[in-house]
């Protein structure tokens, strides 16, 4: 099967099924996405196939405080030919941080939706001195 990023017309129909697979599941009435939206996640490469696109709606869905899901329920940036600086490493401390924060700080939770074990999450935070930034602002 073709990966996503060349199957881009699929997208429409997956997304409509995700939420309504979320919508039941966390029992939020988000019926749709707006136009922009899913311009939005129709520009996107999908390196990580359906399961990437997934996650981003139900990270969408965590968020989303309408009915319709919105460009800035989505926390994907659209890749940009400038060079960012930051390594691999600097990027996914970045990812994991906003995930983390999107879901109250709650490990568990942010550890289903970044698709690794709580264990791993716990590891790489503590990598990052997740702990320690935490105890220091309080």
């Amino acid at each position: 099967m073709p990966p996503l990023r060349e199957r881009k017309g699929d997208i429409p129909l997956l997304v409509d099924h995700f939420i309504r697979k979320f919508s039941a599941s966390m029992n939020k009435p988000v019926t749709r996405v707006s136009h922009e939206a899913m311009n939005l996640l129709q520009a996107c490469d999908w390196p990580g196939n359906v399961r990437e696109l997934e996650n981003a709606v139900e990270r969408a869905m965590v968020v989303a405080q309408e009915s319709e899901l919105k460009e800035k329920d989505f926390t994907l940036k659209l890749p940009s030919s400038e060079p960012k600086g930051l390594t691999l490493e600097d990027a996914e401390r970045v990812h994991i941080l906003q995930v983390l924060e999107m879901c109250g700080g709650n490990q568990t939770r942010a550890a289903e939706m970044l698709d690794i074990d709580r264990v791993t999450l716990h590891s790489r935070l503590k990598k990052y001195g997740w702990k320690k930034a935490l105890v220091e602002s309080t």
